[in-house]
């Protein structure tokens, strides 16, 4: 902790991603969430989201997303979907997955034991070691994203205590 001003800051610089099928739907959210909360906390915390599929390279959050950020005063209108890369071993200091199948393809990309041992799921944050899923709203409707909305906002808050 710093002193400026008569005031206060937390000081802590990381560098975390958030990982998803598409970066479409759950990785933005926890994205913004934690961007969001970090800024409140006064921690100085990077954050990046990405995912797997190719064909939504460039593209925005999906517009339920995008509502239900928006329900929450929550900003992800800047952020587009990006393929996760090796390289983002070496740049990011911890990588958020939401599901099995997020963490077995980043998992598939490591070479080292230091790069696997960047990677958890997020909800570990709050039930450690459980490895509980966020579960993909895409196909459901409105409510799930809600859920993964009140998921992540609880990880992310988790997050952010844990560098206080």
């Amino acid at each position: 902790m710093e002193f400026y001003d008569g005031l206060f800051y937390f000081v802590c610089f990381m560098k975390i991603l958030m990982i998803c099928l598409g970066n479409i739907c759950r990785s933005p959210l926890a994205e913004a969430i934690l961007r969001q909360k970090a800024k409140c906390y006064g921690l100085d915390i990077e954050v990046d989201s990405a995912g797997f599929e190719y064909c939504n390279v460039g593209m925005s959050p999906d517009p339920r997303s995008r509502e239900v950020a928006c329900r929450h005063n929550v900003d992800i209108s800047g952020i587009r979907s990006r393929l996760f890369k090796y390289s983002d071993f070496e740049y990011f200091d911890m990588i958020y997955v939401m599901d099995k199948n997020n963490y077995q393809d980043v998992m598939s990309m490591a070479k080292t034991n230091e790069d696997r041992s960047k990677v958890d799921f997020i909800l570990n944050e709050v039930y450690p070691g459980e490895n509980r899923y966020v579960k993909d709203p895409y196909y459901g409707g409105s409510q799930g994203f809600e859920i993964v909305y009140e998921q992540l906002n609880e990880a992310c808050e988790a997050i952010c205590r844990k560098f206080m």
